[in-house]
């Protein structure tokens, strides 16, 4: 048994290593400041030293309600410490907060499953291009992967021993700051904070095991309670997330082009050339796929409707308003289209699309013929990304212990992901701590006698 330790340390050092190289390779060769990043800078900025949680307008600092305050707190906090827009300096806190992830990760698998389960853990969290590359970049995935990774450490730990203690409070730390960096992640504790009553029943009373879950709770709600009334009395309204638009008050909300949208955008290709353009910038009717139009005279419909956007750059109330009226004939046509079809493919584009999207590979991969060494490249990326959900699947044959709460989550996100008109592959990022475990569970055999007394 020594022995294995003695391995298992010097594969913990190795692992380690080689995902820290990995990450100052993607900080170094690929870093990637842009688009939301410069929001959440500005946001973080004018926190920190002007006290209001806000964007510039016209030279005047005003209150905003588009992003939770979770990630301005963190680019605040490092801009404080290395410099004002010292972005490098947030990958590298980033990387040592991953290689943490990797390590509860790992330290999971070996409690609960075994040994040998943490260490092909640790390798797989350790080396995974697709997580290690969200470093590199100032975004909120990294942070919201570090937190789950913590929450299911922590929430494995409390069940040990029922009680307010340090990974009790590590638990309610990761739950509230998941939500707080994305709305989300609320559905961490949507999933952990039943569990962690209906689990701890097994060694306390039914009053006591509600007593903790109920302080979990508490705790896990704090800072919402002060954001809630910060926006109550900024913007005299109720609102304890963030508004699903992403838009201020009193901001004009489109309803038309967005549901037009959802009747055939299934592919990340669309989010980037033409959702991401409206409005603001110009967008070409050659971008758009056959699927768009049911009929000549559909696609002649939307030409002149692009054109006439494309003469402002501007999405207006009336253009929006036709969009809604094709939308919703599309939707008459076809409603399994709308309501199944569509969506399943834009789940299948966020879940299988080669993840490099953070990388200098074109958004169009699969085009061979304008850069081949791209699109080999792209399907190699793809073929890992399959290969890691396909591990996963099999380990759910396994034995794992927590495991119904870990494909609840995945479950209950996916029916959020469903919901969406606009499909991005970082969505489904936040998975990945839960494929690092399943995965590691298929190539390794549940000790007999190690965390036996840890299943649910």
């Amino acid at each position: 048994m020594n022995l294995l330790f003695q391995r298992a340390r010097t594969h913990f050092f190795v692992a380690l290593s080689l995902g820290l190289a990995l990450r100052l390779w993607f900080v170094i060769a690929y870093p990637l400041v842009d688009g939301d990043t410069f929001i959440y800078g500005e946001i973080a900025k004018n926190w920190f030293w002007h006290g209001i949680i806000g964007l510039a307008d016209e030279g005047v600092i005003r209150p905003t309600i588009i992003r939770l305050p979770g990630y301005p707190l963190f680019l605040g906090a490092c801009f404080r410490l290395f410099g004002r827009e010292h972005y490098h300096a947030v990958m590298f806190v980033q990387t040592g907060l991953d290689l943490i992830a990797c390590a509860l990760i790992a330290a999971f698998a070996a409690r609960y499953i075994s040994l040998r389960a943490g260490v092909i853990a640790l390798y797989l969290a350790a080396l995974c291009p697709f997580t290690a590359n969200y470093v590199a970049t100032p975004l909120a995935e990294q942070l919201s992967i570090f937190c789950i990774a913590l929450a299911l450490y922590a929430f494995a730990r409390t069940l040990e021993q029922p009680a307010p203690h340090i990974w009790f409070f590590l638990l309610a730390f990761a739950i509230s700051y998941a939500a707080l960096l994305r709305p989300d992640g609320a559905l961490l504790g949507v999933v952990l904070l039943p569990a962690l009553f209906w689990l701890s029943r097994k060694q306390l009373t039914t009053f006591r095991a509600a007593r903790l879950a109920l302080l979990c709770a508490a705790l896990t709600l704090l800072p919402f309670f002060a954001w809630t009334i910060r926006n109550a009395r900024t913007f005299h309204r109720f609102e304890p997330l963030v508004p699903r638009s992403a838009t201020d008050a009193g901001e004009w909300i489109p309803t038309g082009w967005p549901l037009w949208l959802k009747t055939w955008s299934a592919e990340f290709a669309t989010t980037s050339e033409i959702s991401w353009n409206v409005s603001g910038e110009p967008i070409s009717f050659q971008d758009f796929p056959s699927r768009a139009f049911d009929s000549p005279a559909e696609a002649a419909q939307v030409a002149a409707l692009t054109d006439a956007y494309n003469e402002t750059q501007t999405l207006t109330p009336e253009l929006d308003a036709q969009f809604g009226l094709l939308a919703r004939q599309r939707i008459a046509r076809h409603p399994l289209r709308f309501y199944l079809e569509m969506p399943a493919m834009r789940m299948a584009d966020m879940w299988l699309r080669p993840r490099t999207e953070m990388l200098w590979i074109q958004i169009r991969w699969w085009q061979y013929q304008r850069h081949k060494a791209e699109t080999i490249f792209a399907w190699s990326y793809a073929a890992l990304n399959l290969a890691y959900l396909l591990a996963a699947v099999w380990g759910t044959t396994k034995r794992v212990p927590y495991m119904s709460l870990m494909l609840l989550y995945i479950l209950l996100r996916c029916a959020l992901l469903w919901t969406l008109d606009s499909p991005e592959q970082r969505y489904t990022i936040e998975f990945f701590p839960i494929i690092f475990i399943l995965a590691a569970a298929a190539f390794s055999k549940r000790d007999s006698d190690a965390a036996a007394t840890y299943l649910p």
